[in-house]
């Protein structure tokens, strides 16, 4: 007998990252976007206080991007990349390119940061393998998030995303995160801490340089509530990779395109990395996609390595570089540009920090973590982590305003399109219901 599924059904579709007995009890339910804001399931308006999910710089339903989707779906809605391709995919990654350091002239498209995570680490293997090297082991750092792909969980060091997967790949060793609780209520980066960037050299003494092919960091550790590196520590890192020839990947996916100042973290910090991960705010967030940005050292050395005639890079996706998301891609890039929306954040940024950090002192807040467009609120547990930012979350989703949480952190994120009455509504509508949160 043929399944006949229920009107308005919410049974179905196993919602991510969601208590999904609670939800289903009480849905919240966005019907439509428009710029900043969103329109839930009665009618309700609410302001998007996390750009999505770190991902819509430029606003809900930008009519370039909608437009250049359908321009180029009327063409062609899909093409191999599997030894064809299509021009918008090399106009992209010409256009990508260039927003990155000179050195990044090659870009693999895949289809969200958790693929462009595992394409990486591919990415560290073949060039050690190219070289005749056997290094097996990958370096991380507590609390870290980079994706819920088996390679991305592997390098997690949030334990709620591992503990229920235990077969992960072996030879993964966490260094200390850099968040300190004798020094909180910092904006920007902190003065102290660069010192914990000699895990990685701990690591090499342990283990010896020969074992260890990268070291993958979050230049801001993002989903975990907004961990800024410490000053000097980034450039603590890149000096130990460059003395034992390891492999230094900048996981970009929250902290690319404009989202802390600079376009991307090697221009705010001024250190570069030797591999990229990209994705969110790359289409606006209107298709999915992500992409993996690849040194010259990296690319040639792959290339050289096999032999003429041969595919060089045994990897792929089927949608990597779709058409679609290549036209969301192009047209976001140039928004972003016509727009000046990496300079409206960075204008910005100094209002939106000091209205953030005008909560410090509220009894319910332990900590406040920010730079660029992007800050952490973390608050204080009531002895169950976790309780008080979920219901804070949805809490906040009823009364006006989009917010991602991680726990008891909550990310605020605004839209680059913002104006400083956007971050006063946003500001406004989180202290009332922190005021009024009973949990």
């Amino acid at each position: 007998m043929a399944h006949s599924a229920k009107t308005n059904s919410l049974e179905e579709f196993w919602v991510p990252f969601t208590d999904n007995r609670e939800f289903k009890a009480a849905p919240r339910l966005i019907t439509k976007g428009e710029g900043l804001y969103m329109t839930d399931q009665n009618g309700g308006r609410l302001i998007d206080g996390s750009s999505g999910l770190f991902c819509c710089p430029a606003g809900h339903c930008h009519p370039k991007i909608v437009s250049a989707v359908h321009q180029a779906m009327l063409q062609t809605t899909f093409v191999s990349s599997f030894g064809t391709s299509h021009p918008l995919s090399f106009a992209l990654a010409e256009r990508v390119a260039r927003l990155l350091p000179e050195q990044f002239k090659h870009i693999f498209f895949v289809n969200s940061g958790s693929e462009a995570v595992d394409t990486a680490l591919k990415m560290v293997m073949a060039y050690h393998s190219a070289l005749g090297r056997d290094r097996t082991r990958f370096v991380s750092r507590e609390r870290a998030y980079h994706g819920v792909n088996m390679g991305g969980v592997s390098l997690s060091g949030m334990v709620n995303n591992r503990k229920a997967f235990p077969s992960v790949l072996p030879n993964v060793v966490l260094m200390r995160h850099t968040w300190s609780k004798d020094e909180l209520f910092v904006r920007g980066q902190p003065e102290t801490g660069a010192e914990l960037a000699d895990d990685l050299q701990r690591m090499v003494d342990t283990y010896g340089a020969q074992s260890i092919a990268a070291c993958f960091v979050e230049p801001v550790a993002g989903s975990t509530g907004v961990l800024v590196p410490p000053k000097g520590y980034l450039e603590r890192l890149r000096r130990i990779c460059d003395k034992n020839d390891i492999l230094l990947v900048f996981d970009e996916v929250i902290t690319g395109f404009g989202r802390i100042g600079g376009k991307f973290a090697s221009d705010r910090f001024s250190v570069t990395p030797d591999i990229i991960t990209m994705a969110k705010a790359l289409t606006n967030g209107s298709i999915p996609m992500g992409a993996v940005a690849a040194s010259d050292r990296v690319y040639d050395t792959i290339l050289d390595a096999a032999a003429p005639g041969t595919i060089e890079f045994f990897h792929g996706y089927t949608y990597s570089g779709h058409p679609a998301a290549c036209a969301a891609g192009l047209a976001a890039l140039e928004v972003y540009e016509e727009e000046a929306l990496f300079q409206r954040a960075a204008d910005l940024s100094d209002y939106f920090l000091d209205a953030v950090f005008s909560l410090k002192g509220h009894p319910k807040i332990r900590d406040i973590r920010g730079i660029g467009s992007v800050a952490g609120i973390e608050l204080v547990s009531n002895g169950k982590p976790g309780q008080r930012g979920t219901q804070m979350q949805k809490e906040l989703f009823w009364n006006g305003m989009h917010v991602k949480f991680t726990g008891d952190a909550a990310i605020l994120a605004p839209m680059f399109i913002a104006e400083k009455s956007h971050i006063d509504e946003i500001l406004d509508k989180f202290a009332k219901t922190l005021n009024g949160l009973v949990v």
